[in-house]
């Protein structure tokens, strides 16, 4: 890292105290190999016996949530899909879901189907992924359905859409979303979190920075009290609301020149780095 993409301190945490810590996983808290260090694992127990309560905050479908299951501390509530819904990974339960209504992924899809020929869809509802045939997906072979997006909506309706995804196999990820939002921005929420061209689809309205907003204020807890970490363009909503807010070293682009302040990478622990400083505050 050089001198000028050096870690931005946030030298105070007081006035008001952190009362809350959201923090995306992947690129965020977890190392590159999706694991969680012995540091940041001290760290966050240390944050909650300090009193401070930890919400994981991800693109991550709840079935994908197996990477934090062991480090859970006593904490255990996580937003997941993007804001699409909050479960108690303790209890395995779902809490409650904001999703996608049906008519508006068809009409995403069909938008996005006619503006980027080769676009493939796949769908994640609460329990189950589905996906179209040419949505190469890390397990091709696992079960469930693959056919059309319109089948593929039409079915499992007991369970409702938390997301659904759209892949291109050539187009600059950064562009993909470009041209998403322009011709189907005012029907959902879109946004990505891959390196690959790979979008995120939610409901309108429906974002990290809703879903955390909203659970806040069931804890009576402010924006300003809210200490958020992020990576990449799926956080730029839950860093803009958050009363303090960190780009790690290695983040998009948008996000480090949307975000006042930076720690390290998730490589060197920097969500872990600044929560010891938010503990060595709190001490008397």
């Amino acid at each position: 890292m050089s001198a000028a993409d050096s870690p931005t301190p946030h030298e105070s945490f007081d006035g008001p105290a952190p009362r809350l810590i959201a923090t995306d996983l992947d690129g965020t808290l977890l190392r590159d190999d999706k694991t969680v260090s012995p540091r940041t694992v001290a760290a966050l127990a240390a944050a909650e016996a300090a009193g401070i309560e930890v919400f994981f905050v991800t693109g991550r479908p709840a079935r994908w949530m197996g990477v934090v299951s062991d480090h859970l501390a006593s904490h255990g509530m996580a937003i997941v899909g993007n804001g699409a819904a909050v479960f108690d990974l303790r209890a395995g339960t779902l809490i409650e879901a904001f999703p996608l209504p049906e008519s508006d992924a068809l009409a995403v899809a069909h938008a996005l189907r006619e503006a980027v020929p080769g676009t493939a869809f796949a769908v994640e509802r609460t329990a189950v992924f589905r996906r179209e045939p040419a949505y190469e997906a890390p397990d091709p072979d696992g079960p469930g359905a693959c056919a059309p997006i319109e089948t593929l909506l039409a079915e499992d309706r007991d369970q409702p859409v938390l997301k659904m995804l759209a892949k291109h196999p050539t187009l600059n990820p950064d562009d993909f979303l470009a041209t998403a939002l322009a011709v189907a921005g005012r029907q959902a929420e879109i946004t990505r979190s891959s390196e690959t061209a790979l979008l995120e689809i939610s409901g309108a309205g429906v974002s990290k920075a809703t879903t955390l907003a909203k659970c806040c204020a069931e804890r009576g807890v402010t924006a300003a009290e809210v200490v958020a970490f992020g990576d990449m363009p799926n956080d730029l909503a839950m860093l803009s609301w958050a009363g303090t807010s960190y780009a790690v070293a290695n983040a998009h682009p948008h996000v480090r020149a949307a975000t006042r302040f930076m720690t390290a990478s998730n490589q060197e622990d920097g969500v872990a780095q600044v929560i010891e400083r938010i503990v060595a505050a709190r001490r008397p």
